[in-house]
């Protein structure tokens, strides 16, 4: 039995994203030097980050 059409490509997963995870973002801050360990704990109100680093 095949699949459907309606379902994509199987490489649908590798295409880029552009909404980051709050970690992923933590971590691009952590390389830009805007992110201190312990003396950021907030969970909402993240600044904006560029997607490549």
């Amino acid at each position: 039995m095949s699949r459907h059409s309606s379902y994509g490509k199987v490489s649908k997963g590798a295409k880029k994203r552009n909404v980051l995870k709050r970690y992923e973002r933590i971590d691009i801050l952590r390389k830009l030097g805007k992110w201190k360990d312990g003396e950021n704990k907030k969970v909402t109100g993240l600044p904006k980050t560029p997607t490549t680093v």
